[in-house]
């Protein structure tokens, strides 16, 4: 398992190798599904278009808080290993933000397992994120929708 917040871009690939290889040494054989995600700054918002983004955290607390929702997931879904990268500082238009990797004995475990921990990870992982757009820059609030995307893995559902 692991979880970094980092300044510099990241690889795909290596983070792929790397999750893909942690699971193999500690379950070989058990792996049946990968599923990744990575996350790019978009160059939008509700009000039109930004120059950009920055992130900003708090060291020490943002990556604790990020390792035990990578922690908590993998337990909650059962996984074989996971990974999550997430980037902090100035960070311009269609640049990767974030990275999430889910090794699970099948499909379903790692996707929902990725979604699962996206959703959380706007909620409970203490990050804040300014635009820039042409009048200013602005400090963004959270959205309902990030909230409610979260809350919906905590009420019971029909099973498929």
């Amino acid at each position: 398992m692991f979880a970094r917040i980092v300044t510099n871009d990241f690889s795909q690939q290596g983070l792929y190798d790397e999750l893909l290889a942690q699971a193999q040494q500690e379950h070989a054989g058990a792996v049946g599904a990968i599923v990744t995600f990575t996350g790019l700054v978009r160059d939008t918002n509700a009000d039109g278009t930004i120059d950009g983004i920055s992130l900003e955290h708090y060291p020490g607390m943002t990556e604790t808080a990020l390792t035990q929702l990578a922690q908590d997931t993998m337990d909650k879904f059962e996984l074989r290993n996971i990974g999550v990268v997430h980037r902090v500082g100035r960070l311009h238009n269609n640049e990767q933000i974030v990275w999430v990797g889910c090794c699970a004995s099948h499909r379903k475990s790692a996707f929902d397992a990725a979604c699962y921990l996206m959703d959380f990870l706007k909620k409970s992982v203490p990050l804040w994120k300014k635009e820039f757009a042409a009048d200013g820059e602005y400090w963004v609030e959270v959205k309902a929708s990030d909230e409610q995307a979260a809350m919906a893995w905590l009420t019971p559902k029909a099973k498929n």
